[in-house]
């Protein structure tokens, strides 16, 4: 029985490495994981072994953060911690046959420098970022090793663009994160229209991202229209029901009936009613016709379900300015946004007539909603991506 252990570097990249851990697990493997940064939750979930001490950051990672975002990694300890992983995993590299890598270039270089067999999902690089992809260095040097067996890309152009640059054959089979919503059997009710609401993940930025989304909604509370509106919040664990209710409640909105879900919760402000969730977030994307979002893997999984995304620049340290113009150019126009506003109110006016423009388009334009589904599959790809690149890893293998 080979062993493999997944080194991977983020909450997204967890979520990819912990589907493709399961499908090496059908395939006969021994797998293990060693997150770079986090917890590895969704590695837990799975009940994949997690090799040791996990230690989560505010900033989840290094990438598009503010630049207080990223002296708060260094003076949170985050680069000590990072050679510690790097010390642990050259340690335990003679234990195992292969690494599968999912990120960048950190768990690219951890596998390079431990010389093992790897294989890489970039899933943190696209050429629709520039048009043609700038590996940072020396990834390049990293890739083009003999230990590096497969690269596997997030998208079809990257898959393209890197096989020319490296003259080595880089693939797309889709991505792993988008396996669980396929086959997807939507039945949306005439009357019913529900926007899913993502403030994303990260602690403490959620609370900010939580307050401004907020702030939509109670200018949107004017408009009768949005009685009809459905809104659902999809929340993490970091934010408990206390401190939502702490919020909600300081912010003039009321608390409706008594619901014996813990968590579950429903707000009213004017006519506007807005429900909350907690471990709902796939119910909720699939249910919603669109989204107004201010997270990184969720607003890529809601366009490579072929819905529409409106985002809100926030003040990080991961979802900024530079973050939110990023992933517009890698999930492609079907992401909208405010961008040119003079200040908060003029950000929050602007937001609202996306809004009204994407209902529209959804309600009366069905060509929108053609046009959104083929960008879903040109930006993320179809289903059986984790099958998919465990049977093309299973042929390298046996081959070795």
């Amino acid at each position: 029985m080979f062993k493999i252990l997944i080194l991977s570097n983020g909450h997204g990249e967890d979520l990819s490495g912990s589907l493709i851990a399961k499908e090496f697990i059908k395939s006969g493997y021994s797998v293990n994981a060693l997150p770079i940064v986090g917890k590895g939750k969704h590695y837990e979930k799975e009940k994949i072994k997690i090799i040791g001490k996990t230690k989560e950051f505010s900033t989840g990672g290094i990438g598009y953060n503010s630049f207080k975002g990223r002296l708060s990694e260094i003076f949170g300890g985050e680069i000590f911690y990072l050679l510690r992983r790097l010390h642990l995993t050259y340690k335990l590299r003679k234990k195992y046959d292969y690494f599968f890598v999912v990120g960048d270039i950190v768990p690219v270089f951890f596998a390079w420098i431990c010389k093992k067999d790897f294989f890489t999902y970039l899933v943190a690089y696209s050429s629709h970022y520039e048009g043609k992809l700038k590996l940072p260095w020396p990834s390049r040097f990293f890739l083009l090793s003999k230990k590096s067996k497969k690269i596997y890309t997030r998208d079809s152009l990257t898959a393209k663009d890197l096989t020319l640059q490296l003259k080595k054959k880089v693939s797309f089979l889709g991505n792993p994160f988008m396996d669980k919503f396929f086959p997807r059997n939507e039945e949306f009710k005439k009357s019913e229209f529900s926007i899913g609401l993502f403030p994303g993940s990260r602690f403490p930025e959620i609370i900010e991202n939580l307050v401004l989304i907020l702030e939509v909604l109670e200018a949107l509370s004017d408009l009768r229209y949005f009685q009809k509106i459905e809104f659902n919040f999809a929340m993490v664990h970091a934010l408990s029901v206390a401190r939502i209710k702490e919020i909600f409640q300081k912010r003039g909105w009321l608390k409706l009936e008594n619901i014996k879900d813990v968590y579950f919760l429903k707000f009213r402000y004017k006519s506007l009613e807005v429900n909350i969730y907690w471990n709902n977030f796939e119910k909720i994307l699939l249910k919603s016709r669109c989204c107004i979002s201010m997270a990184g893997t969720a607003a890529e999984q809601a366009i490579g379900l072929g819905k529409p995304v409106i985002q809100i620049e926030g003040k990080g340290p991961q979802f900024t300015k530079s973050f939110a113009e990023a992933q517009r150019r890698l999930l492609g126009k079907y992401v909208f946004c405010a961008r040119n506003y003079k200040d908060k109110n003029d950000q929050i006016n602007q937001t609202i007539k996306l809004i009204i423009k994407v209902i529209y388009l959804i309600k009366l334009n069905n060509n929108f909603m053609i046009s959104c589904n083929a960008n879903a599959k040109q930006r993320l790809g179809e289903n059986k991506a984790c099958h998919k690149m465990v049977d093309d890893m299973n042929i390298v293998i046996k081959n070795d």
